[in-house]
């Protein structure tokens, strides 16, 4: 399942329910951490469809546990 018009704010508040945390501000990029993975997010109004799949997937989630946060 691709995710179209998720922008990166909407994505960092999901990643946030499930326990990362904002770890690293910077320029075009944000990353997040929980203890044990590691994602960067780009700072964008609509985040990439396939860039956000492989962003779900690093997190360790799967589409369907997405969508049910978002």
């Amino acid at each position: 399942m691709l995710f179209t018009d998720v922008s990166s704010e909407r994505a960092v508040n999901v990643f946030k329910k499930i326990g990362f945390w904002i770890s690293k501000r910077g320029g075009k990029h944000l990353g997040m951490a929980n203890g044990m993975r590691r994602i960067i997010i780009p700072r964008q109004r609509r985040l990439n469809p396939y860039t956000l799949k492989g962003i779900i997937r690093d997190a360790g989630l799967t589409d369907e546990e997405f969508k049910k946060l978002l």
